[in-house]
């Protein structure tokens, strides 16, 4: 059985009647990099998606459990998941959220709504992921065949533009998701993969923030860039450009995001079911407007000589000034001070990057003193983990 036909399957409770024969043909399996692709084993035999089975005998797609984690027998409320898909424990413990066939089927079906209609999909981020997942949700939902990316030697803007052309020669929307890093690659220079992605209706931007200055150059350029903001515990992205996808509900609790509405997730394995609403660990704001703006992550805040510092707000600032193409603000541990702020920053240009004094005098200007980075370092590249979240436990520990 192949994994798209073992996914139809598992959203077939949640599906028109013709679009849930499992064994209809689709696509061929998508392959992931080395390094985040996991064994979640069984009936497909692929190394990131795989099957089990529930209490009610229903099927479960598996993809991306923590360490290698066999699934087990789901019981109870549990076995009304479709999907169990392993979060990245990029900021705590990971999980294993179970989610059913409506929420995903939902998340698709809303999507397309806020995009103009259902349309062909190029699957070119890992399927050990919810983004993934979900670009393959929706193509099962649309009734079109998706193109996957090969990922095995990495994302590369040569390979997105060849897979871009098997994709845009179908009739209807074409649409894409993407991580910022992959963005960045793109638009970095003119060529083949940023004409290929100026063509997509849509490329929807997310599992990690993604710097005002790269979307701005993104969209100077032809990209028409949709930004996301979601979770595995929301099946996805389910805030576009701020708004709350048409039946999610959003609200801030003590500045915590909180999420309801027919995306949610049924909670974690081996813990209780989700209530009404969603507690998320990030930090928000809703603008006059009713534009939700993610200020970071509440367990991000670094806490200096007494001064509560967002790294979120520093990055902004950072991010915005010339010469700056990706840029990482973490706390590291200070005898007089508690924690200190130090900023890691991917210049345009290696040879020529930006001043250090500049950039801490920017956000002197911007965010206070007490914000201004006591160290700053020059990478060529931030280091990443889960679907290109940046892994700031690795940034902090290359200042020492």
């Amino acid at each position: 059985m192949t994994t798209l036909a073992t996914l139809r399957e598992a959203l077939a409770p949640a599906l028109p009647p013709e679009t849930s024969d499992p064994t209809t043909p689709l696509t061929r399996h998508p392959t992931s990099p080395p390094d985040t692709a996991r064994t979640a084993g069984s009936a497909t035999g692929s190394a990131d998606f795989g099957a089990a089975g529930s209490a009610d005998g229903g099927t479960v797609v598996v993809s991306g459990l923590p360490g290698g984690r066999e699934l087990g027998v789901l019981r109870g409320w549990e076995a009304r998941a479709a999907l169990a898909v392993g979060t990245s424990g990029s900021t705590g413990e990971p999980k294993v959220v179970l989610l059913s066939a409506a929420a995903l089927v939902a998340s698709a079906e809303l999507t397309h709504a806020r995009l103009g209609g259902p349309g062909t999909w190029l699957l070119a981020l890992p399927t050990t992921h919810i983004a993934g997942v979900q670009v393959l949700v929706r193509s099962i939902v649309a009734g079109t065949e998706p193109e996957v990316m090969d990922l095995a030697s990495g994302f590369r803007a040569s390979g997105f533009a060849a897979a871009a052309r098997t994709v845009l020669r179908t009739p209807g929307p074409h649409y894409t998701a993407l991580v910022p890093t992959q963005l960045a690659r793109l638009v970095a220079t003119e060529g083949p993969g940023l004409a290929a992605v100026r063509e997509f209706d849509a490329v929807l931007i997310g599992g990690a923030a993604t710097p005002p200055s790269l979307l701005d150059r993104a969209r100077e350029a032809g990209v028409n860039v949709v930004t996301t903001y979601g979770m595995s515990e929301t099946a996805g992205g389910c805030v576009y450009d701020g708004h709350p996808l048409d039946g999610v509900r959003v609200r801030l609790v003590g500045g915590r995001i909180e999420i309801a509405g027919p995306t949610l997730a049924l909670g974690y394995q081996g813990g209780e079911p989700f209530g009404e609403w969603f507690r998320t660990g990030d930090l928000g704001r809703i603008t006059a407007g009713g534009t939700l703006e993610i200020v970071g992550r509440a367990d991000d805040v670094i806490i200096s000589g007494g001064e509560n510092v967002s790294p979120h707000e520093v990055e902004r600032v950072l991010a915005a000034q010339r010469g700056v193409r990706e840029v990482c603000v973490v706390g590291v541990p200070d005898e007089e001070w508690g924690q200190v702020v130090v900023a890691a920053v991917v210049p345009d240009d290696p040879d020529t990057p930006p001043d250090p004094e500049a950039l801490r005098q920017a956000v002197h200007d911007v965010v206070g003193r007490f914000a201004m980075p006591k160290r700053v370092v020059f990478l060529g590249e931030l280091p990443t983990r889960g679907p290109g979240k940046v892994d700031r436990a690795a940034v902090a520990r290359s200042f020492g």
